[in-house]
């Protein structure tokens, strides 16, 4: 194998997943597959023996069938630097990808158990997290996005009609000055609806030029769905 090997360990509580896993890779002679468990405290035990390059896990397992397999991960990127995670889910859950992702993306791939018959995906998936990429299934950056234009709308909606014409102006490039001429309103008017709009998208604590742009985002997002 040279020095191109890569040694693997999986946890997955479903022996057909496992097993399919664990077949899934088997064709590919870098990989070796230096562990098994079926639950979280049986990888621990397996990590305190050796630490491979790259964990292969699912995202719920015993006994709550709930985030066990995100905790696992964090676990795993904390305890053991370097070691890559590529977690398996049967659904594309948005908030478990943001859960999953929220100490970054490095080193970290989320598939969906349907790759599981795509051996070329699943390996890549593994060959991205060992060397500190990252990789999330179509499906899910899908889900991601959706998500986040649901809570777009929703701060949105939460805007006063004068605030809209605000933003509606600002996303058309017009300064704060240039919008009070447009609206035939105080330049102090138009500063308190912008200082509003940052406020209610969730953007007061940053600086202003970034703040502008991404309330800019949030309105040009809603316009285009």
């Amino acid at each position: 194998m040279g020095d191109d090997r890569l040694t693997l360990m999986i946890a997955e509580d479903d022996y057909l997943v496992r097993e399919g896993a664990r077949a899934a890779v088997a064709a590919d002679p870098r990989i070796e597959v230096i562990g098994i468990a079926s639950d979280a405290p049986e990888l621990l035990r397996l990590l305190e023996d050796a630490v491979p390059d790259v964990v292969l896990l699912d995202i719920r397992m015993p006994p709550t069938f709930t985030t066990e397999g995100i905790d696992l991960a964090h676990h795993v990127r904390r305890h053991h630097a370097g070691v890559g995670v590529v977690v398996l889910s049967q659904h594309a859950d948005p908030e478990y990808a943001l859960e999953l992702l929220k100490d970054g993306s490095a080193g970290v791939a989320y598939l969906l158990k349907e790759r599981l018959g795509d051996s070329d995906r699943l390996v890549q998936a593994i060959d991205e997290v060992r060397d500190g990429g990252s990789m999330l299934d179509p499906r899910i950056v899908e889900a991601l996005l959706e998500a986040q234009r649901r809570r777009s709308a929703s701060r949105l909606a939460g805007l006063t009609p004068r605030e809209l014409e605000v933003l509606a102006l600002m996303a058309s490039g017009r300064g704060n000055a240039a919008i009070a001429r447009e609206l035939t309103i105080t330049d102090r008017s138009v500063e308190k609806h912008t200082n509003a709009i940052f406020r209610k998208l969730g953007l007061a604590e940053e600086i202003d030029l970034n703040r502008r742009v991404a309330a800019v985002l949030f309105y040009l997002q809603r316009s285009h769905d």
